[in-house]
């Protein structure tokens, strides 16, 4: 074989190896992402109420991986904060995150009630002209005043969301002197309307938390967190309340029952 052919045989090789160890770490790489997604699973559900999981070698014979696809697993969820390696110890759960039901029309005390005490920082309440979206969701003339409340959420002192609320300002000026800090306002609308609220349309995506927004939630930023959107109707069908909030990701799960129709 000519020098060339051989140079060009042992390239190809060579070429065919790599690859080949690409692959096997893609591979590796997929493995870990799904063993990651199942012990997410059992963290949230409270699969280790002792607060520590498993031996590398026993969650590798469990689930059928190697050692090096379960570090890589362990690792992710280290980075996303809801485990630690201690030295004696091993891989202990060090967060939890709190469910959010998305099936039902509730405030956010009500949904987390058997998790702790939801209290609300007021940071700013007052009549605010309405923008143009804001307007046209609520049925009112772009410009007319609105009642505006951003408010820090927390869960046992933790910070859980910011919320963005805009009112029908009819409707809430009567929240002006109610009890913010303690109640929600899904409660404080019917009782201020005396109707019950009736449907809401959501919204929910992941967006990277700007400056103003990591603050307040204490988050890293640019760390990702769910927005949710939501726009909350009167059982008469009139809507009342547009909201624009954000949660941590990193202590809210997002859950519902859906139902298959054709």
């Amino acid at each position: 074989m000519p020098p060339t052919d051989r140079i060009r045989d042992h390239a190809g090789q060579g070429a065919t190896t790599v690859a080949a160890h690409r692959a096997r770490r893609r591979l590796r790489a997929d493995q870990a992402r799904q063993l990651a997604d199942l012990l997410r699973h059992e963290l949230l559900a409270d699969g280790f109420p002792d607060g520590t999981l498993p031996h590398e070698s026993t969650l590798a014979t469990e689930y059928g991986a190697s050692r090096n696809t379960v570090r890589q697993a362990l690792d992710l969820l280290r980075a996303e904060g809801l485990v630690d390696r201690l030295p004696g110890v091993g891989t202990v759960v060090v967060a939890r995150k709190y469910p959010h039901g998305l099936d039902r029309l509730m405030g956010l005390a009500e949904t987390l009630r058997e998790h702790g005490r939801v209290t609300n920082e007021v940071r700013t309440m007052g009549p605010a002209p309405a923008p143009a979206p804001v307007a046209e969701r609520l049925l009112v003339q772009p410009g007319t005043d609105v009642l505006y409340i951003e408010r820090l959420r927390r869960l046992n002192g933790i910070p859980l969301s910011l919320d963005l609320t805009y009112l029908p300002l009819d409707i809430g000026t009567a929240l002006l002197d109610a009890d913010l800090e303690n109640t929600d306002v899904f409660r404080l609308l019917e009782t201020v309307t005396g109707q019950r609220l009736g449907h809401a349309e959501i919204t929910l995506e992941a967006v990277n938390a700007d400056a103003h927004s990591a603050a307040v939630l204490e988050a890293p930023r640019g760390a990702a967190v769910l927005m949710l959107e939501r726009l909350t109707h009167l059982a008469d069908g009139r809507p009342v309340d547009l909201e624009f909030i954000r949660f941590r990701g990193d202590r809210i799960t997002m859950s519902g029952l859906l139902h298959r129709s054709l």
